[in-house]
């Protein structure tokens, strides 16, 4: 049967591949520790199916390796937004510090992204002259609380 390997399909089915192997596992092994049949692995691997994000997700947990690497190799999310959903992922994952303090952060981190992009988008774009315009000042840091003391 001849390979479809429609887009990005081949990447990921190598990919795919190569983390199986690093993993020591067989594909029947894999597929069974990812809840999916043998045969769709198999296909998966050799680029002839695109498997939903649901697949990828059990695939990846199976492999211990980020969802949204795979997801960036299937086509499903752009490389940007696999460093933001993982920056995110990281701060939510910390034991040390308390929800309020994930979700300050994750403000500050939403402000600077915002503020990054509103100045490259004004360095982009002439003024009256056709001169790119100067840099906006930063815009200012939320304060945040204090964390009770103890």
């Amino acid at each position: 049967m001849a390979s479809l390997n429609v887009g990005n399909l081949g990447n990921l089915g190598d990919y795919l591949r190569e983390q199986r192997r690093t993993a020591q596992l067989s594909l029947r092994q894999l597929a069974e520790a990812a809840g999916v049949s043998n045969p769709y692995l198999s296909q998966i691997e050799r680029g002839l199916r695109k498997p939903s994000a649901e697949v990828l997700q059990q695939v990846a947990k199976a492999l211990r390796i980020s969802a949204e690497t795979l997801y960036v190799r299937a086509g499903i999310l752009d490389e940007k937004e696999r460093e933001e959903l993982e920056t995110r992922a990281v701060l939510l994952a910390d034991p040390s510090i308390n929800e309020r303090q994930k979700q300050v952060l994750l403000q500050i981190y939403d402000s600077f992204r915002k503020e990054n992009a509103a100045e490259a988008a004004s360095a982009n774009v002439p003024g009256d002259d056709g001169v790119p315009g100067p840099a906006q000042a930063p815009a200012p840091v939320p304060d945040a609380e204090e964390p009770p003391s103890r």
